[in-house]
């Protein structure tokens, strides 16, 4: 058991039943009244972001979450295969627990977050940047960049991301997983 004054981000707590993380907090000492701590919660299960206020001074269940590192397989209809970089076990995850999966690809790195107590997988997490390779799209005209104008492109995954004119076929790119947007050409 903690107090809100062992609060710092990142910090996993049960609150409602649910595993949250606190995102950010506030101590707060009004004049009059008693002190309070201002928090932002973000689930862990749904990823929703929850504002809440906690008196100064009250218990909270801490919980321990680790990450573990591992490498991605293979997909099997909806359940994605993973193995541990460190022990070799395998394990499958489902498809809504991974924040990105149309960016995954075989042998990607990731981080999975795993609960302690019961061993169960709560969130995997892909880089924030990863390096795919074009298969198609559109040849860029020449001239035709007076404006940020962007055209489709399938990555080597099968998903389609948007990116500058001047990209072509067989360039590799690098991808934001957290908003699936085109950052940079990557250079061989």
């Amino acid at each position: 058991m903690a107090t809100t004054s062992d609060f710092r981000n990142g910090l996993c707590i049960e609150h409602n039943g649910e595993l949250w993380t606190i995102v950010e907090f506030q101590h707060v000492k009004p004049g009059k009244g008693p002190a309070f701590v201002r928090t932002k919660l973000k689930s862990l299960k749904s990823g929703k972001v929850l504002s809440h206020t906690f008196t100064a001074g009250v218990k909270i269940n801490t919980q321990r979450i680790e990450r573990r590192p591992y490498q991605f397989l293979y997909k099997d209809g909806t359940q994605y295969h993973f193995m541990n970089s460190e022990t070799f076990e395998q394990t499958f995850i489902e498809e809504e627990l991974i924040n990105a999966p149309h960016l995954m690809k075989e042998g990607q790195q990731v981080e999975i977050l795993v609960h302690d107590e019961t061993e169960t997988p709560l969130s995997c997490e892909l880089p924030p940047y990863v390096d795919l390779k074009i298969t198609y799209t559109e040849p860029g005209e020449k001239g035709n960049t007076a404006t940020n104008a962007f055209k489709d492109a399938t990555v080597e995954t099968g998903a389609t991301v948007k990116v500058p004119l001047f990209i072509n076929n067989e360039e590799k790119i690098k991808v934001d997983t957290r908003t699936g947007e085109y950052s940079e050409r990557v250079k061989e």
